[in-house]
């Protein structure tokens, strides 16, 4: 049984093992997580309903629990102008995906503001050089705002603190890799209420 995780990048399908750890803690059994590309948001929101659907009418669709579609809040440009907050911004394009998607067997998330918040949120995991200065981002890091959202913070730091750039595609994987699930889902709101739908959606299988 698994998942099928729509993404809009690499670095995305390396969060894949992160959300499997924390499902798995959960379940009586591991739960499989399959990741599929897009080229970025433009191409995830052309996309979105014929790929969700190709696989939900697959004739291995009954191996699949649902499939996910997860984006970044922060980026795409098709939200409509007088939506500013984020929480307006998230229901109506979660809303406005799913119902175009119409299939109960697909749900869509947005990593609020980047992925790069659950990662904000355990400071240890990153250089030393920098870690003081993420000490107030990491108690909601999902508040890092449209101004400078999680990786745009990254961005100014690392050559700050570091010398060096800060690499989505290199640094994101082993970033990931040392996170602690329990401290990311108890620090991000909107993470923590995607990983408990989709730990029902698992029991309701049996897993």
């Amino acid at each position: 049984m698994k998942f099928v995780l729509l993404v809009e990048g690499k670095t995305e399908r390396e969060s894949v093992n992160f959300l499997k750890r924390w499902l798995d803690s959960q379940l009586q059994q591991p739960v499989g997580v399959q990741p599929v590309k897009f080229e970025g948001y433009s191409e995830f929101r052309k996309n979105v309903m014929a790929k969700a659907r190709s696989h939900l009418n697959s004739p291995k669709n009954d191996e699949i629990i649902a499939v996910i579609g997860l984006l970044d809040l922060y980026g795409p440009n098709f939200y409509p102008p007088e939506l500013q907050t984020v929480s307006e911004r998230y229901d109506w394009a979660k809303q406005d995906i799913e119902r175009e998607v119409g299939d109960p067997r697909f749900r869509m998330f947005f990593a609020v503001h980047e992925y790069e918040a659950w990662l904000l949120s355990h400071p240890a995991i990153f250089p030393r050089e920098i870690q003081e200065s993420l000490r107030d981002q990491s108690v909601s890091p999902e508040k890092v705002n449209f101004d400078e959202p999680p990786a745009k913070l990254l961005e100014r730091l690392y050559p700050l603190k570091l010398r060096r750039q800060y690499k989505k595609a290199v640094d994101g994987p082993k970033l990931f890799a040392k996170l602690d699930t329990s401290i990311a889902v108890d620090r991000c709101p909107y993470l923590k209420r995607m990983l408990q739908e989709m730990r029902s959606l698992a029991k309701d299988r049996g897993l």
